[in-house]
């Protein structure tokens, strides 16, 4: 059975080690079928540094991500209550592939962050070691005509592969997770 956690997250800055998550929305995949959704939005860690500039890029502001309902923990929460419905914890053969767009280098390092600032030190307990990662996969797609292709964002991949988008919906996670799902089944179709 293959579990795949697609998510993406929208943070207050680059830096996992200093900024924070103010959304977190995923889509739990399990056999090629969707079988939940979810988009947390939560207030970030109380001591993330905020990047204005960030929060332009995912069209939110200051005010915003401070009105949000719950708190960094409750967030957690939320997530983790989600995650078990779907796999054992205490089960080291039951676990997520998790799987983004450019997650390896971005969303991967700033999730198992916000595992460890909610005191959990267990992030591999649910998640296997080594994720997919949807850019890497477009990226030997297009091996031989990388060069037409104006730059290499999430959007750019996903009209190549002949994804309709709605330019005024990218940077909501939700949103994006949804075309990096689409876009990894265009890249490695269910057989």
């Amino acid at each position: 059975m293959a579990k795949i956690l697609f998510y993406d997250l929208e943070t207050t800055g680059t830096m996992y080690w200093k900024n924070g998550i103010h959304q977190l929305s995923g889509i739990v995949d399990i056999d090629g079928k969707t079988v939940e959704s979810f988009d947390i939005k939560m207030q970030p860690n109380p001591k993330a540094v905020i990047d204005d500039k960030a929060l332009r890029i995912a069209g939110v502001s200051r005010e915003q991500i401070e009105s949000y309902g719950m708190g960094m923990v409750q967030g957690y929460k939320t997530l983790i209550s989600i995650l078990s419905k779907y796999v054992s914890k205490f089960d080291k053969s039951d676990k997520f592939h998790l799987c983004g767009f450019n997650n390896r280098g971005f969303d991967d390092p700033f999730l198992r962050a916000f595992f460890t600032q909610c005191g959990d030190n267990y992030f591999g307990s649910w998640f296997w070691a080594n994720s997919l990662d949807v850019i890497v996969l477009a990226s030997q797609h297009f091996l031989s005509n990388r060069a037409e292709l104006v730059d290499f964002k999430l959007s750019t991949v996903a009209e190549k592969l002949n994804i309709k988008l709605s330019h005024e919906k990218l940077h909501d996670a939700l949103y994006d997770v949804t075309i990096t799902r689409q876009c990894y089944y265009e890249l490695c179709p269910v057989s």
